[in-house]
């Protein structure tokens, strides 16, 4: 998922171009005059599709939504419109389809929420992810098993001796990975019931989303570590 750049919101609203009525940030069309207003005053995709900053959310709300706000938007509707809202609509549209993208799915979700609460992932250093403490025997034992399948391929082994030790090595790499799904369900699940707990509380479970999600990338590429390996046996 392409990121998308938070807009610092003013303290006065934004002022409609057709009318110069103050509108609301989070508003698509000028309250006093109902034309489409420009893009560029955004961030959040949770607030410009309507819903909650939540994790767990109900799927046919978002596709509602999404659909609504799509007709709303088509550039068809505004073919006879001013230069203007013809590009309003149009970056509105892709806008709504980033924003879709990214709530569909609880992983980009939570990532988007990280980065609007002022958490994101961010890049590695150096290119390289750092091993995650709680993952280094997990990875150390993984770099032994793989070293000694390499050897084992190099000396001369069956296909059917290679494949057994690759599936062994891939379930507790496997394992870990089921038990951070639960403990991001867990923690989006309390982040949901946190609207109103103090701010402390709050950044604390962002705090834990961000560091599942961590290692829950990491898990991710050793599983890839190991398909790559599985393929060059084949």
């Amino acid at each position: 998922m392409s990121a998308q750049p938070l807009t610092v919101r003013s303290a006065t609203p934004p002022e409609c171009r057709n009318c110069n009525s103050s509108v609301p940030v989070d508003e698509h069309f000028c309250p006093n005059c109902s034309r489409i207003q420009t893009l560029g005053r955004h961030g959040d995709y949770f607030s410009f599709l309507g819903l909650p900053r939540k994790l767990v959310i109900d799927a046919q709300e978002l596709d509602r939504s999404f659909r609504d706000l799509s007709r709303k938007f088509h550039p068809d509707f505004y073919y006879n419109a001013t230069p203007a809202e013809r590009l309003a609509s149009l970056e509105r549209s892709s806008y709504l389809n980033d924003a879709y993208r990214a709530l569909k799915h609880p992983v980009s979700r939570i990532e988007h929420l990280l980065t609007i609460e002022g958490l994101p992932l961010g890049k590695s250093e150096g290119g390289e992810a750092k091993v995650p403490p709680s993952l280094l025997e997990e990875v150390f034992a993984l770099n032994e098993e793989l070293d000694e399948i390499r050897d084992l391929r190099e000396s001369g082994a069956d296909a059917a001796t290679l494949a057994a030790r690759l599936a062994s090595a891939r379930q507790p790499i496997e394992a870990k990975r089921d038990e951070h799904e639960r403990a991001l369900t867990e923690a989006s699940e309390q982040w949901d019931r946190q609207a109103d707990a103090p701010a402390e509380q709050r950044r604390e479970t962002l705090e834990t989303l961000r560091r599942l999600l961590l290692e829950r990338n990491y898990i991710t590429n050793l599983l890839a570590t190991i398909e790559r390996e599985a393929s060059a046996h084949g």
